[in-house]
C-alpha cells in the first residue's frame, strides 16, 4: 500500500491518495479542484485512479471529486447520510455510489470502510483503511473535518455559514457522540486529517500533518472532556467568523461543481484597457504587496496581496456573480487564477501587468497613495480625540485584547458596515500586524473614504510599546 498527502498552504487543506501496489489501483480522498497534482502523482507511481471520494460536503473549497472523475472515469463514492438536504445531487450515469455507515469498497487489496461521524456536518464520513494483504484491522483513518491534530471540526458552520438556524448545539452534541465512537478504536490508528493550522474549519488546529488516535486521546482537548454539556460549551466558544463564501461552497459542492477541464490562462489586457474597465464599473484586484500598493495605485482598484491569505480574502471580498480583473505579475498569473479557481471564483475576465500602474501615471493621471500611521502618532491622535480607529481583526481576537475604546468591525464585514465608519475625521485601520488592515484601508479608499490609513505593526506593536489594552464588552465606533 502507498499513501500520499497533498497539501495546499493557502487553503490549509489536505487531500490523500491510497494506492495498491499489487493491482496498480488508487483512490483519492478529499481532492480539490487542482486535479493535475493527483494525475501526475498517480502516473509517477504507476497507479490508475479508479475511485474518488470525500469525507463531506466541503465549505471552504470547491470539491474536485466531479472534476477528477470526469477526467479519469473513476467511480465516485459519496455520503448518503445526513438526510435529504445533505444528499449529493450529481451522482448519475452509474459512476456514483452512495455510502452509508459501515459500507465498504476496495482499492485493490486495500479495504476502505465508511464510518458516519456527524457533528461538523450531518453527512460527514470517516474512512478506516485496512491493508488486507498483511492485516485484518485498520492502520489509519481519513478523518476529514471531524478530527484534527489537537482539535475537532467546528459544529457551527451549518448555522453560521449555510444559514440553517438553530443547529449549532444539536451539531455539537452529535460531534460529542462521534468522538465517543472513535474512543473505542485502537490507539495505534493513524489519523490523517483534512486540514491543518490556518484553516477556518476549527479554532486551534495543529500544524503537524498527521497523528495517532492514542496521542489525540491523551492530548486533544476534545477527548479531555467527558461531560457532554461542557464539551458543547467549549466547542462553540471562540470560533472564528466563517468566510462569506463558505455558504456558496456548500451549495455548489452539494449540487455539483461545474467541470472546468484543463485550466486556461485568462487574456492579458493592454495598459490602456484599465481605464475602460474602471470607467465601466469593473472590479480590478491589485495583487501586489501592500507596500507597493500604498506607494502608488490606480484609483478604483482593491488590494488583495497574492500571499498565503490571498484565497481567504478573495473569497470574502470578490463577488461571485460578476466578472473581475487582476493586476498581477505575469509570472504569477497562473498561481492567482488557480487559487481563485479552488474557491469557485472562475470569472477572471483578464489581467493587467503591474506596468499598467506606471503607464497610468505616465499619461498624466494621478495615482493614489495609502498612508501609514505609527503607534506614537496614533496614541497622540486618540488622546486629542481627532482620529477614529477600527480594529478589523476577528471578534475573538478583539475580545482577547484591544486598543482602549476601539470598536471591532472584522475585515470581511467592513464593506457591509460602511455606514459605521466616521467621515468627519481621519480613520486608522488596525489588525494584529498590519496586513489585514492594509486591505481594509484600500477597501475604504475604494468606497470613497480616502482619509484612511493603516497602523504599522498593528496590535502587536501597540502592546509591545507598553500602551494600555482593554478586555471588555464591545463599544460603538468613535464618531
Amino acid at each position: 500500500m502507498l499513501l500520499r498527502r497533498f497539501h495546499d498552504d493557502k487553503l490549509a487543506q489536505s487531500s490523500w491518495m491510497i494506492g495498491c501496489q499489487a493491482t496498480g489501483e488508487a483512490v483519492v480522498v478529499d481532492p480539490n479542484r487542482s486535479i493535475e497534482q493527483y494525475l501526475e502523482a498517480a502516473r509517477g507511481d504507476g497507479f490508475e485512479i479508479v475511485h474518488v471520494t470525500e469525507t463531506h460536503i466541503h465549505a471552504d473549497f470547491v470539491s474536485g471529486v466531479r472534476e477528477l472523475a470526469g477526467r479519469t472515469g473513476a467511480t465516485m463514492y459519496l455520503s448518503d447520510e445526513g438526510g435529504a438536504d445533505w444528499r449529493y445531487g450529481f451522482l448519475a450515469d452509474g459512476r456514483g455510489v452512495r455510502l452509508r455507515d459501515g459500507d465498504v469498497f476496495m482499492v485493490g487489496n486495500v479495504k476502505i470502510r465508511a464510518v458516519h461521524t456527524p457533528g461538523h456536518t450531518p453527512e460527514h464520513l470517516c474512512f478506516l483503511v485496512t491493508d488486507t494483504l498483511g492485516a485484518d484491522e485498520p492502520m489509519g483513518a481519513f478523518t476529514g473535518d471531524f478530527l484534527f491534530v489537537g482539535d475537532v471540526g467546528r459544529p457551527d458552520l451549518l448555522e453560521k455559514a449555510a444559514g440553517v438556524g438553530g443547529t449549532m448545539e444539536a451539531s455539537a452534541r452529535q460531534l460529542f457522540a462521534s468522538l465517543q465512537t472513535f474512543r473505542e478504536l485502537p490507539d495505534w490508528l493513524q489519523i490523517w486529517p483534512g486540514h491543518g493550522a490556518g484553516s477556518a474549519c476549527g479554532k486551534s488546529l495543529g500544524a503537524v500533518p498527521q497523528s495517532t488516535l492514542g496521542y489525540e486521546k491523551r492530548f486533544n482537548w476534545a477527548f479531555g472532556l467527558d461531560d457532554e454539556q461542557a464539551f458543547v460549551d467549549a466547542v462553540l466558544a471562540g470560533q472564528p467568523e466563517p468566510p462569506k463564501y463558505f455558504a456558496h461552497m456548500k451549495r455548489i459542492n452539494r449540487d455539483g461543481p461545474p467541470v472546468l477541464g484543463r485550466l486556461g490562462r485568462p487574456a492579458r489586457i493592454s495598459e490602456d484597457g484599465l481605464d475602460t474597465v474602471l470607467k465601466e464599473g469593473g472590479i480590478v484586484i491589485d495583487t501586489r504587496r501592500a507596500a507597493a500598493f500604498g506607494e502608488g495605485h490606480v484609483p478604483g482598484t482593491l488590494n488583495i496581496p497574492l500571499n498565503r491569505s490571498f484565497t481567504t480574502w478573495a473569497g470574502w471580498l470578490i463577488p461571485y456573480d460578476r466578472d473581475f480583473h487582476l493586476l498581477v505579475d505575469e509570472m504569477h498569473v497562473d498561481e492567482a487564477t488557480r487559487d481563485l479557481m479552488l474557491i469557485g471564483l472562475d470569472r477572471v475576465a483578464g489581467w493587467f501587468a503591474p506596468e499598467s500602474v506606471n503607464a497610468w501615471a505616465a499619461s498624466g493621471r494621478p495615482l493614489e497613495r495609502l498612508a501609514s500611521t505609527d503607534t506614537d502618532s496614533l496614541a497622540a491622535g486618540m488622546g486629542r480625540g481627532d482620529v477614529a480607529v477600527i480594529d478589523v481583526r476577528g471578534r475573538t481576537e478583539w475580545e482577547a485584547g484591544h486598543l482602549p475604546g476601539v470598536a471591532n468591525i472584522p475585515l470581511g464585514f467592513l464593506a457591509d458596515r460602511l455606514d459605521e465608519v466616521p467621515r468627519d475625521r481621519p480613520v486608522v485601520l488596525q489588525c494584529r500586524t498590519g496586513s489585514r488592515s492594509a486591505i481594509a484601508a484600500s477597501l475604504l479608499q475604494l468606497h470613497g473614504i480616502r482619509d484612511a490609513s493603516n497602523l504599522m505593526g498593528g496590535f502587536v506593536e501597540w502592546a509591545r510599546s507598553g500602551r494600555p489594552v482593554e478586555k471588555e464588552a464591545a463599544v460603538g465606533v468613535q464618531r
